[in-house]
């Protein structure tokens, strides 16, 4: 895809230091309405987290709100209502990148590897993900997660499957990266405490590192962002201009170089906090009332 010259990028990135804040937001906004790749979807209401029971209708709603910035979806899991994002995304139009939640408890990871099998089969998964992170989260060792990707690509003749992690987990687990069809890297130099001056430089080298590794495979950028609120971590300063301005240099090189990448994430989601202290609930495009954050 071409960019326009006034959107041209040196190798550090669009230089967005003279910009006014009015400025940031029109270009986000462009950027925004001409389409993006991915989006990470947020399904959780406020009040709600993992283990509640999504609805049709709350799914429906939040759909309609993307489907017309973004030609990709990625869902998390494919139980309790999650299995119905794929579904009602096909019905919208959009392609999918479907993810089974894995952990520590076999009789989820059973319940997930099933569900996962049973929304690709029903035709509403372009890629599949088997797991999230499990590797650097220490929940499975490489032989269980490797049992689970083969039975899933015996399951599902011709799509793609992959597993995703931190970007650097491909080059450290070569049997791993041998057994996924697509490298399916999470890039954040938000979380490696990197200033956002060398933010857009650093996740062209996180990428590249995991193309490396791939050695000739597809990679896709799973999830990478910046939040907008919340406390400093080392380098990293959330606010409204560095979350513009990371925004922005992130679709410029999607476009530019035809990178793959979903967006981290859709809509902002409180229980985040748990995990991840304040900056977790604001990672979002729109607000947790579904108000887009960012507007003209």
């Amino acid at each position: 895809m071409s960019v326009r010259s006034e959107y041209l990028m040196s190798l550090a990135g669009m230089d967005l230091s003279g910009k006014t804040e009015d400025e940031l937001v029109s270009l986000y906004n462009k950027l925004l309405n001409s389409g993006m790749h991915g989006l990470c979807f947020s399904p959780y209401e406020e009040g709600q987290e993992p283990g509640t029971l999504l609805s049709e209708e709350q799914i429906r709603r939040r759909i309609d709100i993307i489907k017309p910035h973004t030609k990709w979806v990625r869902s998390f899991s494919c139980t309790e209502g999650n299995e119905l994002i794929p579904k009602i995304a096909k019905e919208n139009g959009m392609k999918t990148l479907v993810g089974a939640w894995l952990g520590k408890y076999k009789s989820i990871n059973e319940n997930e590897i099933a569900g996962l099998i049973e929304v690709a089969k029903a035709g509403h998964a372009d890629i599949v993900a088997v797991g999230n992170e499990v590797l650097y989260r220490e929940d499975l060792s490489e032989d269980e997660l490797l049992d689970y990707i083969y039975r899933v690509k015996k399951a599902l003749p011709g799509i793609p499957v992959g597993y995703v992690d931190a970007y650097y987990e491909f080059g450290n687990r070569p049997r791993i990266t041998t057994a996924c069809d697509v490298i399916l890297a999470n890039c954040y130099p938000f979380w490696e405490g990197c200033s956002l001056d060398y933010s857009y430089l650093y996740m062209k080298d996180m990428y590249n590192r995991a193309l490396k590794a791939g050695n000739g495979k597809k990679v896709i950028i799973t999830e990478t962002g910046w939040p907008n609120v919340g406390e400093k971590f080392h380098g990293a300063k959330p606010s409204k201009a560095n979350a513009l301005k990371y925004f922005i240099n992130t679709q410029l090189w999607s476009k530019e170089e035809d990178i793959d990448i979903f967006y981290f994430s859709s809509f902002d989601e409180a229980w985040k906090t748990s995990d991840e202290g304040d900056v977790g609930a604001y990672w979002g495009i729109w607000d947790k009332d579904e108000n887009l954050k960012f507007s003209k």
